[in-house]
């Protein structure tokens, strides 16, 4: 698998926390980067193993955290202009 589609993948997972205030499905992924969705899947784990604190859920493919933020509520709120929808790791 290309580095740069790791990158794209990794870039892709930030982007769509910072829109959403959640970590895309990897179907989403897969529209994002308009690759299929077990490429996605796969990528998706290359990008959080080359990178410090992704991770995802125990036994899953769902993104649990992906530095800085937490795909969970953790009691790190991040508040910007007055908007809260991520949670910090």
């Amino acid at each position: 698998m290309e580095d740069t589609l790791v990158q794209r993948a990794y870039t892709a997972v930030v982007e769509h926390f910072i829109n959403t205030g959640r970590a895309p499905h990897y179907t989403e992924l897969a529209g994002a980067l308009g690759i299929s969705v077990e490429e996605a899947r796969q990528v998706q784990h290359k990008a959080a193993e080359s990178a410090i604190g992704c991770w995802f859920v125990k036994d899953t493919d769902t993104v649990e955290s992906w530095a800085p933020f937490s795909n969970v509520p953790t009691n790190y709120l991040v508040t910007i202009k007055g908007e809260q929808k991520w949670y910090g790791q």
